[in-house]
């Protein structure tokens, strides 16, 4: 794999039990894993891969509020905070910097759906303001255009992928989290009609809690367990460029291109909205429960045939806990990037930011966008399977919101008070008749 992510030490030995154990060690597998640490427990992340191998080191690296779902705001509030504190009270950076996040635009549907969001969002007290057009084009220098307007918040930030969840890992493992990278975990135990143990390729664990935090990947193992998961999955493209001046210094949104500074002094590149879905098993069974979703973003979206209709995360497939599962046959899901869309990121970049102009991409990659119906994530205890929590589906946003996902997560599993309301985010949602409403800006 080329990214770039800092390395984990694993664990040899599998133990014998733990009060938790987490399925995924990503963003929210690791959050939910340093949460329970903290609180006392003893806790081990299995992951089929490495730890951030997946879309936790794929993502933009954005830590926002503005333009999110209502429902994710007090959650973004709660990990913005975390960002900051566990950078201070442990002395490791995550590369996590509050340096400001600007959206500008010259289409006035941007406008309006950027001032109906503002409206809604000073009831959550946040610092996101409308831009004027003299303001927009003030705050995007050097970005050259005709902007209507724009709106900004000074206390967003961003922060770095490859390092960021490694860095939380090691933190606590200092605590003794145990971690287990290339071990998949092929099934539950129940007993007494409750979650008992997980299986792993490297033997059983016993518990009596399990969090599925398992991303794409996650519907895949609950359906294994008869339990359904409507979720779906985009493939997308980023890239990084060479190191270049900075004529930004936080997170810009411009018409059809997202810049964000890195702190090894390039820039990470994406398109808003942009993005492949190919056929498949999964697709097809919550077809029509995404059907407004598609309608909504159908035009930066690509339909096509591929692999994912008999393997990876959205195949159907059957095993036993004696064979290989299909988290085995693919340790780290790494898509090629789509080059067509680097290609018109680099021009969109020149034609923008002249300042910019001639600046190499040096690195592009694929991700994989676990997505629900309502674009927001399941975070709850599974009724009919006692003991097992899920905490998945975060529909592209989950690197921001992370912190405190993982943190109610946790609260959940220790039966402690909510760092949050989690009504919003229950799995019967799906199947209890409710408004799922419409989904939120990406």
């Amino acid at each position: 794999m080329s990214l770039d992510v800092l390395s984990v030490p694993s664990s040899e030995k599998v133990p014998a039990r733990a009060d938790v154990v987490v399925i995924g060690g990503g963003i929210i597998g690791i959050a939910t894993a340093y949460g329970l640490i903290k609180k006392g427990l003893s806790v081990v992340v299995v992951e089929k891969g490495r730890v951030a191998a997946e879309q936790s080191s794929r993502n933009w690296g954005w830590c926002r509020k503005q333009n999110r779902d209502e429902r994710e705001l007090p959650l973004i509030k709660a990990s913005l905070d975390q960002w900051e504190q566990i950078q201070l009270d442990t002395g490791r950076d995550m590369g996590f910097r509050r340096t400001g996040i600007t959206y500008v635009s010259d289409r006035p549907a941007d406008m309006a759906a950027w001032e109906s969001w503002n409206q809604m969002a000073r009831g959550y007290d946040v610092d996101s303001r409308m831009l004027s057009s003299v303001e927009a084009k003030a705050m995007a220098l050097p970005a050259e255009g005709q902007w209507l307007g724009g709106c900004t918040s000074s206390s967003d930030g961003r922060a770095e992928p490859g390092i960021a969840v490694p860095t939380l890992a090691l933190l606590a493992q200092e605590q003794g989290l145990i971690i287990l990278q290339n071990c998949a975990a092929r099934g539950l135990e129940r007993s007494a009609g409750r979650v008992s143990g997980v299986v792993t390729e490297r033997g059983s664990i016993q518990t009596n809690a399990v969090v599925c935090a398992a991303g794409a990947w996650s519907a895949m193992f609950a359906r294994h367990h008869g339990l359904a998961l409507p979720q779906a999955g985009v493939y997308s493209t980023s890239m990084r460029t060479e190191v270049a001046p900075e004529v930004i210094s936080g997170g810009l949104s411009l018409p059809g291109l997202t810049i964000r500074r890195r702190l090894d002094g390039g820039y990470t590149l994406g398109l808003a909205g942009r993005g492949r879905v190919e056929l498949s098993p999964q697709g097809m069974k919550y077809a029509r429960a995404f059907w407004p979703t598609y309608k909504a973003r159908k035009e930066g979206v690509k339909i096509r045939a591929g692999k994912s209709f008999f393997r990876g995360p959205e195949a159907f497939r059957q095993w036993s806990a004696q064979q290989v599962s299909p988290f085995e046959e693919v340790r780290v899901l790494n898509p090629a990037p789509d080059l067509s869309l680097v290609r018109e990121a680099e021009e969109t970049l020149a034609r923008y930011v002249p300042a910019l102009a001639g600046v190499r991409v040096i690195e592009s990659w694929g991700g994989f966008i676990d997505n629900t119906p309502d674009a927001i994530p399941v975070i709850d205890e599974i009724q009919s399977c006692p003991g097992f929590y899920l905490s998945t589906g975060y529909s592209g946003h989950g690197f921001g919101i992370g912190l405190a996902a993982g943190q109610l997560t946790a609260d959940l599993v220790a039966g402690d008070r909510p760092i949050v309301d989690a009504t919003a985010f229950r799995y019967s949602r799906f199947f209890d008749g409710s408004d799922l409403g419409k989904p939120g800006m990406m």
